[in-house]
C-alpha cells in the first residue's frame, strides 16, 4: 500500500480504502480501478490524495465495523465543516444536533472497544475532521465514565463547535511548521474569539461555552507548563481537554509523522497531575491499543507479537519475542525490570500492523 497524491493518481490504480460522496453513498469500492471520474470526484472534494494498492497487492482486511467507522467519518466530517461554516458566518446552527445525535448513537453507547484510526488530514479539512475526532473520544469516553445523557450531549456538542475560533487563523500562521510566540499569540486570540461566538450561539444552553472555555483554558496552561487549579472546572471540560491533546498527537498529515496511540497514552499517564487518572482509563477501555497480535517494538530493541492484555496496566502486556520465541510478561517487574513497549508497528495508513498467523504457528490459540 502507498499514499498517492490527487495529482498523482492515475487511472487504473486500485483503492485500497472505499470513497463515498458526502451523503453517505459508496462511490467506488476497495480493490476497484480509478476512472477519470473518480480522479475528478478526489480534487472535488478536496482530498489530498488516496491510499492506493501495488500491483500485486491484495486487499487488507478489514471488519464491517471498521469499513462502517471509514463511512461514518468520511460524510461526518463533511457536515460539520458546512456546520462550522454556518456558525462562524452567521452564528447560526443549522444540523448540529443531528450531527451530535448521530456520534451519540453510533459511539456514546458502545459495549466494546473499537479500532479509532486516524485519517488523513488536509489543510482544507483539518478543522473538520480533528473536531469529529474529538467528538467521537468524547462520547466514548462519557460512556465509560457513565455521566448523565444531558452531560454527555453538552459534551459531545461543545467537542463538534470547539474550533469554530480557528476558521480565523491566517493561512501562513497555520501552515507554519515551528511556530512563533506571535503565531502563538493569534491562535490563542482566535479561539478566544471562537468562545465568543459559541456563547452569544448557545445562550439557552450555557454549559457548551462553559466547556469549550474551561478546556481551552486548560490547554493553554498545559502549553505553558502552568500549573492550574482544575477542581472547579467540570467533568466535560476536562474530558474534552483530554480528547483534544490525544487526536493532536495522533492526527495524519502530510507534514507530521502522528505519534502512536499507545505513546500518546503513554504522555497522558505521565502528566496524572494534569489529565485525570479516572478519564485516561475511560479512554484506554474505548479503543484498541495493544490487543492480541498486534506488533510491537520493545524498549530492547527487539520486535514481538501481544498475546495478552493486561487488564490492570495497558503498557504491560504478554509478549511473544521474535528474536528466541520466548513468552514475555510485562507485568513481572522482578523478572524484566524496566523491559516494555516502546512502539507499535504500523502500517502506511496508521493502522496496527496484526499477525494472528504468526501467533498460531508458534502454537498460541486466541
Amino acid at each position: 500500500m502507498i499514499f498517492v497524491r490527487h495529482e498523482n493518481l492515475k487511472v487504473g490504480m486500485r483503492l485500497a480504502k472505499p470513497i463515498y460522496d458526502k451523503k453517505g453513498v459508496l462511490l467506488y469500492e476497495r480493490d476497484s480501478k480509478l476512472t477519470p471520474q473518480g480522479i475528478e470526484s478526489v480534487r472535488n472534494f478536496g482530498i489530498i490524495g488516496l491510499y492506493i494498492l501495488e500491483p500485486a497487492e491484495p486487499v487488507p482486511p478489514m471488519t464491517a465495523e471498521d469499513i462502517e467507522f471509514e463511512r461514518f467519518c468520511q460524510i461526518t466530517s463533511f457536515a460539520i465543516a458546512d456546520e462550522l461554516k454556518e456558525l462562524h458566518d452567521r452564528g447560526k446552527i443549522k444540523n448540529l444536533p443531528n450531527i451530535t445525535a448521530s456520534i451519540i448513537k453510533g459511539y456514546g453507547r458502545l459495549d466494546h472497544k473499537i479500532n479509532f484510526v486516524q485519517n488523513l488530514r488536509s489543510k482544507e479539512d483539518e478543522i473538520a475532521k480533528h473536531s469529529l475526532n474529538v467528538a467521537m473520544l468524547c462520547a466514548m469516553i462519557t460512556h465509560k465514565l457513565n455521566v448523565k445523557l444531558s452531560d454527555q450531549n453538552e459534551t459531545v456538542t461543545a467537542a463538534v463547535v470547539h474550533g469554530v475560533g480557528r476558521l480565523d487563523i491566517p493561512a501562513e500562521v497555520r501552515d507554519r511548521k515551528d511556530k512563533t510566540e506571535n503565531d502563538r499569540r493569534i491562535i490563542y486570540e482566535c479561539k478566544k474569539r471562537g468562545e465568543t461566538i459559541i456563547e452569544s450561539s448557545f445562550l439557552s444552553t450555557p454549559a457548551i461555552h462553559r466547556i469549550v472555555a474551561q478546556s481551552t483554558r486548560m490547554l493553554h496552561a498545559f502549553d505553558e507548563g502552568r500549573e492550574l487549579d482544575t477542581r472547579k472546572n467540570v467533568t466535560g471540560a476536562k474530558v474534552l481537554c483530554l480528547a483534544r491533546v490525544f487526536d493532536n498527537m495522533t492526527a495524519m498529515n502530510d507534514v507530521n509523522e502522528p505519534s502512536s496511540e499507545i505513546s500518546a497514552v503513554r504522555y497522558l499517564m505521565e502528566h496524572d497531575d494534569f489529565f485525570d487518572p479516572e478519564l485516561v482509563t475511560a479512554l484506554v477501555d474505548s479503543i484498541n491499543l495493544l490487543t492480541p497480535g498486534t506488533t510491537v517494538e520493545l524498549t530492547n530493541g527487539d520486535k514481538g507479537l501481544v498475546i495478552t492484555e493486561n487488564k490492570y496496566n495497558i503498557l504491560e502486556p504478554v509478549v511473544l519475542s521474535f528474536s528466541d520465541n520466548t513468552i514475555i510478561d510485562l507485568g513481572q517487574k522482578l523478572i524484566y525490570g524496566d523491559l516494555g513497549i516502546k512502539d507499535v508497528m504500523k502500517t502506511m495508513d496508521n493502522r496496527n500492523i496484526i499477525d494472528r498467523e504468526a501467533l498460531k504457528k508458534a502454537g498460541i490459540n486466541l
